[in-house]
């Protein structure tokens, strides 16, 4: 029986809703803590949690 492991948050290292197996594969996964109430994208291949960092908005300059 393989044995699952609880996905942490990047921010405040929480434990979320998510269990993660050997085989799960997420790409641009929208990943929310219900403690710290942020919302991250991430990426998770075998086990391995990268963070997808997108640049913040720019204001227009007129």
């Amino acid at each position: 029986m393989e044995q699952g492991k609880w996905l942490l948050c990047p921010v405040c290292n929480n434990k979320t809703r998510i269990k993660l197996r050997a085989d799960t594969l997420l790409e641009n996964f929208p990943l929310f803590c219900p403690k710290c109430k942020q919302e991250t994208l991430i990426n998770v291949r075998q086990l391995n949690l990268s963070i997808i960092k997108e640049p913040d908005a720019q204001t227009q300059s007129r």
